[in-house]
C-alpha cells in the first residue's frame, strides 16, 4: 500500500530568540549524523576555546564562548566533519585572544589551524574606504574558499549567528552589517545551495534594513496564523490523497513563504499583503526522478496549473545544483499554491547545497565532477585575478551572485548558462576569448540577430567570426557578463596604449626638431632612460605613452633629456632687453591666451563649434590628428566617443580680445510694437555688436529670432539673457549650439 507522510512547517520569518546550544547539544548533534566522529577532539577544542575566551563577554553580557558553540552547532546542522566543527569552535581564538596559530597547530594539527586562519576576520587590514575594505575582505574570502570550501561554510555559520544576535548592537551598526549580509552573504549562501541559511539571512537582514515594513508584514502574517495553519494542513491532506491514489509513496511538506520573499513579491507587483495569494509552498518528496513527473501529472489533473509558472529544474538544474519541479496551481478555495516536487536526494542537496558534495572528499576539496557543478566558483576566482580595483571586483561579484540565469545552447547542444539579458557577444566570450574578440555576427534559432539581442531560454546560438573583427567599445554598453567586459576593456586599453605611443612619438619628434634632434637618435642613448627612471616609469616606451596621453609634456621630457641644448636655445632666442620690440614681445608673452593648455606652450587650439564653450564654463581639450587642441565644454555629447588617450587638461586664460562667438534664440510674440528695436538695444547698451540676425515666424504663430554675436565670458552672456527675458513679449531665450 502506498504511504504518504506529512509535515507542516512553522511560520515564516527568522527564528525566535532562544538560549544558545550547549556543548552537550553539539556533541549529540554530531553523533547523530556521524557516529564515528572524534568527539574527544571536539571536546578538546571546546575547552581550549572556553579558556581562551573566558575573560570576554558578548554585547548582551553572556560569556563569549556561547558564540563559537552556536556557530559550531550551525555547522553540525550542515553535517560537516569534526575538523570543521573544531574550526568553528576556534574561529575567533587567534584574532581575539592571546592564543596563536602555533598553539592551535600544536594542539589540533595543520588542517584545523588552516581552517581557523581562513575564517579569521580581516579588520586589521586598512583600506581607503569601507567599500574597498568590504571588497578586499570578500576577495580574500574567495581565495580561502578556493583552497578549502569548508572555510566559507564556517564563515556563513558565523555570519548567521551574528545576525541572530544583531539586536544587541547600535542601530547604525545593525544597518551596515545587515546591508552587507543582504548584498553578499545571503546570495552567496543561495549560490552554494544553502537554502535554509539563505532564507534566515534574508529575513534577518530585512528586519534591520526595513524595520517598519518588516513589523507590518509580520503583524499581517500573525493575524492569519491559525487560518494559514489549517489551510496548509488541508492542502497536505489533499496532496497525500492524490499521491496515494496514484500508487506512490511520498513525504508531503507545507510551509509559508518567508518574509523577504513575500515582501519582494509585494514590491514587484505593487500589491498589499491581502492580495498575495501564493504565499504558501508545498513540497512532495519521492524516491525516483521519474516519480516527480508522475506526481506533477497527478497534481495537474486535480488542480488547474497557471500558465507560465512551471519550471523544470530537474532537466536544467540551477548553477548551485538545485533540482526540482516547480508549478503553481489554483488549489482549494481558489487560492494559488506553489508545489515543488523532487526526490529525497535532491532535497538533501537543496538544503545542504555544496556541503552535500564535498563532505566525502579529501581535505575539503571538490572533485572534478563537483568543480563542474559549481563552475561559478571558478568564474569568481578568474575575476579575482582580472580586476585590480577591489570595488569593481565586488560589483562584478554582486552581479554574479544575484543574476538570474538564461539557458542557451551551442549548435552541438552544449549548454551555456549566462546571466539574464546576456547577448551573443557574452555567449561568444563564454565559448572562448578568441571567439568573443572576433565575433562579427550571430544566428539564433536559425535567424540572424543583432549583437545586442537579449538571449532567451532554449536559444540555439551560432557565432559568426571574422579575422578582421576586433572588440568594439560600443559592446560595453550592452554586454552583461564580467568575462566579456574584462576582455573588451583589456583590448581597448591595449589599443589606447598603442595610439598614445604613436601620438607621443609624434609630439616628441616635433619638439626635438626645434633642437635639430630626432626621437630615433635620442632613443639610442641613455638620456630618455634617465628621464623615465627619474619619473618612476617602467621604461622609455611608458614615458612616450605618458606624453601621448597628455600626462607629461614633450617640453618637460626634452628639457630633462637635453638640458644644455634647451638652455642654449633659450639664450639664443632671448631678444635684447634694450629694444622697444623686445619689451613689447615680453608683455605679450606674459599675457595668457584665451585658453591655456597645461604644460604646453605654443600649441594651437580651437574652440569647438558643436558646444561653443565660454569662459566660466568647465572645459576639456582633445588632441586632433592635426595636433591642434580642440576645446569642448565638459559634458559635450561629441566628447563621449573621443579617445580618452588624446584628452589633455586645459583652462581659461585672461580671455580673447575678440571675444567668443555665441548664438541666442529669442522666441517672441508677433505684433508687439518695437520688440525688435528693444532687443537690439539690449546689445548696444552692453556695447556688444550683433554679427548676424535672422528673424522668422514659427509654425505656432510666434517669432523666432536668432542673434549671433561675440561675448567675453559666461557672466556677460547671462546679463544679455536676463535683459532679453525681462522684455515684454519675450517668451523664451535659449542658447543655440551648432
Amino acid at each position: 500500500m502506498a504511504l504518504a507522510t506529512s509535515t507542516a512547517a512553522p511560520p515564516s520569518g527568522p527564528p525566535s530568540s532562544s538560549a544558545d546550544p550547549t556543548i552537550v547539544d553539539l556533541l549529540d548533534s554530531v553523533r547523530d549524523y556521524h557516529p564515528q566522529a572524534d568527539l574527544n577532539l571536539i571536546q578538546r577544542a571546546f575547552f581550549f576555546a572556553e579558556q581562551a575566551h573566558r575573560p570576554q563577554r558578548r554585547k548582551n553580557g553572556d560569556p563569549y564562548i556561547g558564540h563559537p558553540v552556536a556557530v559550531a552547532h550551525i555547522c553540525a546542522a550542515m553535517k560537516l566533519d569534526e575538523a570543521t566543527i573544531c574550526a568553528a569552535l576556534l574561529h575567533d581564538t587567534i584574532e581575539d585572544t592571546p592564543a596563536t596559530d602555533a598553539d592551535v597547530t600544536a594542539l589540533f594539527g595543520h588542517e584545523i589551524c588552516h581552517l581557523v586562519d581562513g575564517v579569521t576576520k580581516l579588520n586589521k587590514i586598512r583600506f581607503r574606504s569601507k567599500e574597498e575594505r568590504q571588497a578586499e575582505s570578500f576577495r580574500k574570502m574567495l581565495i580561502a574558499m578556493s583552497r578549502d570550501i569548508r572555510v566559507i561554510l564556517v564563515k556563513l555559520a558565523d555570519r548567521c549567528h551574528n545576525m541572530r544576535t544583531l539586536k544587541h548592537l547600535p542601530p547604525h551598526k545593525q544597518r551596515v552589517i545587515a546591508r552587507e549580509t543582504m548584498d553578499i552573504f545571503a546570495p552567496l549562501a543561495n549560490r552554494l545551495g544553502l537554502g535554509a541559511i539563505k532564507v534566515e539571512l534574508e529575513d534577518l537582514s530585512f528586519r534591520y534594513l526595513k524595520p517598519e515594513d518588516y513589523a507590518e508584514l509580520r503583524h499581517e502574517v500573525n493575524l492569519r496564523l491559525t487560518e494559514r495553519r489549517d489551510y496548509i494542513q488541508r492542502v497536505i491532506s489533499e496532496i497525500q490523497g492524490i499521491v496515494a491514489d496514484g500508487g506512490l509513496a511520498a513525504d508531503v511538506q507545507g510551509r509559508p513563504k518567508h518574509f523577504w520573499s513575500i515582501h519582494k513579491k509585494m514590491l514587484r507587483q505593487q500589491i498589499p499583503f491581502s492580495k498575495v495569494y501564493d504565499h504558501m509552498a508545498f513540497r512532495v518528496l519521492v524516491d525516483k526522478s521519474s516519480e516527480c513527473y508522475h506526481v506533477l501529472g497527478l497534481i495537474h489533473d486535480r488542480w488547474r496549473p497557471i500558465p507560465g509558472r512551471f519550471k523544470d529544474y530537474i532537466a536544467l538544474p540551477k548553477p548551485n545544483k538545485y533540482q526540482s519541479l516547480h508549478t503553481t496551481v489554483i488549489g482549494p478555495e481558489g487560492r494559488r499554491i506553489e508545489v515543488q516536487i523532487r526526490t529525497h536526494a535532491m532535497h538533501r542537496v537543496a538544503e545542504a547545497g555544496i556541503a552535500a558534495h564535498w563532505k566525502y572528499k579529501e581535505g575539503g576539496k571538490l572533485g572534478t565532477k563537483d568543480e563542474e557543478r559549481f563552475e561559478w566558483l571558478k568564474r569568481l576566482m578568474e575575476w579575482h585575478r582580472e580586476f585590480e580595483d577591489p570595488t569593481e571586483f565586488l560589483e562584478s561579484v554582486k552581479v554574479e551572485l544575484f543574476a538570474d540565469e538564461v539557458y542557451t545552447f551551442t549548435p552541438k547542444g552544449e549548454l551555456k548558462v549566462l546571466p539574464r539579458n546576456s547577448t551573443p557577444v557574452d555567449f561568444a566570450y563564454n565559448v572562448h576569448s578568441e571567439v568573443g574578440s572576433t565575433c562579427s555576427g550571430a544566428i539564433v534559432n536559425g535567424s540572424i540577430v543583432p549583437l545586442h539581442y537579449a538571449l532567451n531560454n532554449g536559444d540555439v546560438v551560432e557565432i559568426m567570426t571574422s579575422r578582421g573583427q576586433r572588440p568594439n567599445k560600443d559592446w560595453l554598453r550592452f554586454v552583461r557578463t564580467n568575462r566579456a567586459k574584462s576582455r573588451i576593456k583589456a583590448y581597448i586599453k591595449r589599443e589606447q596604449r598603442a595610439r598614445s605611443l604613436e601620438l607621443g612619438e609624434q609630439l616628441l619628434d616635433k619638439e626635438l626638431r626645434r633642437y635639430s634632434r630626432s626621437l630615433a637618435r635620442l632613443r639610442k642613448g641613455d638620456e630618455m632612460k634617465a628621464v623615465a627612471t627619474q619619473m618612476n616609469l617602467s621604461g622609455v616606451d611608458e614615458l612616450i605613452v605618458q606624453v601621448g596621453m597628455g600626462n607629461v609634456t614633450p617640453e618637460t621630457v626634452v628639457a630633462s633629456a637635453l638640458p644644455d641644448k634647451v638652455k642654449q636655445k633659450k639664450r639664443k632666442d632671448q631678444p635684447s632687453k634694450d629694444s622697444i620690440f623686445a619689451r613689447f614681445i615680453d608683455r605679450v608673452r606674459k599675457r595668457p591666451a584665451g585658453v591655456v593648455v597645461d604644460g604646453l606652450e605654443g600649441v594651437k587650439h580651437s574652440i569647438a563649434k558643436c558646444c561653443s564653450p565660454l569662459p566660466g564654463e568647465p572645459i576639456v581639450g582633445f588632441v586632433t590628428p592635426g595636433h591642434v587642441i580642440s576645446v569642448h565644454r565638459k559634458g559635450c555629447v561629441n566628447t563621449v566617443e573621443m579617445d580618452a588617450a588624446r584628452e589633455v587638461a586645459v583652462r581659461w586664460g585672461d580671455g580673447s580680445a575678440a571675444g567668443y562667438p555665441v548664438s541666442l534664440r529669442v522666441v517672441t510674440e508677433t505684433g508687439v510694437p518695437g520688440i525688435l528695436n528693444a532687443m537690439t538695444k539690449v546689445f548696444s547698451d552692453l556695447k556688444l555688436n550683433i554679427d548676424a540676425a535672422v528673424c522668422a515666424e514659427s509654425k505656432d504663430g510666434r517669432a523666432d529670432n536668432i542673434f549671433r554675436f561675440h561675448t567675453k565670458d559666461l557672466e556677460e552672456l547671462r546679463q544679455v539673457v536676463s535683459k532679453l527675458e525681462s522684455l515684454k513679449g519675450v517668451y523664451q531665450v535659449a542658447r543655440v549650439r551648432e
